[in-house]
């Protein structure tokens, strides 16, 4: 497949942005610090960080919330809502980076095809939800938290 062929995907400045925008949305916002995970549509990592104050394991958190709505094309809210069979049973299988909680928002496209999506962990997962959304919207992007 030729480059100008390939899917439209999240690139690394665009992940950047996103990542940016979010924190700085949760800072405008007062909310505790954060961790943020940007990954393409692959589920490949673009984009990580955990601000200063959070949890150890935040950045795995906010990578198995993008991971759940890549592995699923749901926003996690949507997700949430399965039987909790189906959502051991999906977790086992995609390895255990699916965390079928709110805060992993699909990125779509102007077409509205998935190139992306952002896990945010730190804060309530509403809080956590709203902060990856507007930190996708600013990037000029759609966000679908499912």
């Amino acid at each position: 497949m030729k480059p100008e062929q390939r899917r439209s995907t999240v690139k690394l400045e665009t992940a950047q942005a996103i990542l940016a925008a979010t924190l700085g949305a949760a800072r405008d916002a007062g909310y505790n610090p954060l961790a943020v995970a940007v990954l393409d549509e692959r589920g490949a990592i673009r984009s990580l960080a955990s601000e200063n104050g959070t949890s150890t394991k935040r950045a795995e958190i906010a990578i198995g919330k993008a991971n759940a709505a890549i592995a699923m094309g749901l926003g996690t809210r949507a997700i949430a809502t399965r039987p909790p069979h189906f959502l051991a049973a999906v977790t086992h299988a995609v390895g255990g980076m699916f965390v079928p909680v709110p805060g992993g928002v699909l990125v779509r496209d102007a077409a509205g095809a998935i190139v992306g999506a952002v896990g945010v962990s730190g804060e309530t997962s509403d809080n956590d939800e709203k902060a990856a959304i507007r930190g996708i919207q600013a990037a000029g992007l759609g966000a679908d938290g499912g």
